[in-house]
């Protein structure tokens, strides 16, 4: 009799002790994920936003080229990066790396970055998810079948984002990215225009992302010297994967990471 309620205690004492575990997993689990939808938030005010900039402390900027039409100057672009040791990214459309597949493994081979731009190069706010990740996977798997690397960043075409097209970017493993200095060499205003938009520009600081356009007309003839006024500003310059933060982070309404342990 004794060693039969001797066992039913031990069973009770045992059924206890794994409701306290499973509780503590749980709350742990709880905390856990909590931190993590914080620590990596990219809502402010409850709309989401892609990365601009970086807050950092080293003197790091990020050439970005966005690339969709011709492809008369990517060499040329190519030649005055290796001239200056200066490394970028070039966001391809799928429907530009079908034109000129070369040009993309030239890219490559030269340590520059290949980031996706879409498929088709439409409007993609207001997309359906399936939609969207059509897009973002067509031109994914063509430069992966060229290049035998994986895009990590993405840029929406014309800079417009909507928090569905965020969460699927981000869903499917991409980073969504935008600017924070326009060069606004489209505009066709000059050289020296694109030089001071660039070098010139107040939001320029450690951390910023630059927009340039492989087709613009000026491009060729003003990139050597952005390239130099930035490196005699001290600026390294880098692919953008190398600049943002991939976790640890949040963003404040500039679209600017802030790492976690810099949050007040």
């Amino acid at each position: 009799m004794e060693e039969k309620q001797y066992q039913i205690a031990w069973y009770r004492l045992r059924g206890l002790g794994l409701v306290c575990l499973c509780s503590l997993v749980f709350f742990i689990g709880a905390y856990v994920t909590n931190q993590k939808s914080i620590i990596a938030s990219s809502t402010v005010n409850g709309q989401r936003i892609p990365v601009s900039c970086v807050q950092t402390e080293e003197k790091k900027a990020a050439l970005t080229f966005d690339t969709v039409w011709g492809n008369d100057q990517t060499r040329v672009i190519l030649n005055i990066l290796e001239q200056y040791g200066a490394k970028a990214t070039f966001f391809v459309t799928g429907e530009w790396v079908d034109r000129y597949p070369e040009d993309v493994k030239a890219i490559t081979a030269a340590g520059h970055e290949v980031g996706n731009y879409s498929q088709s190069y439409r409007d993609m706010s207001g997309m359906s998810k399936a939609e969207i990740q059509t897009e973002i996977q067509t031109v994914h798997d063509k430069v992966w079948k060229l290049t035998g690397t994986e895009m990590k960043l993405f840029r929406a075409p014309y800079g417009d984002y909507d928090n569905e097209l965020i969460d699927t970017v981000k869903q499917s493993g991409y980073l969504p990215v935008m600017w924070d200095v326009d060069s606004e060499d489209w505009k066709d205003y000059g050289i020296e225009a694109i030089i001071q938009k660039v070098t010139e520009n107040p939001h320029l600081g450690k951390g910023s992302i630059i927009l340039l356009h492989s087709d613009a007309k000026y491009m060729p003839q003003a990139l050597e010297a952005v390239i130099a006024k930035l490196q005699e500003q001290g600026y390294e310059l880098v692919p953008a994967s190398e600049l943002v933060r991939w976790s640890n982070y949040s963003m404040d309404g500039e679209g600017r990471q802030i790492p976690e342990q810099n949050k007040l």
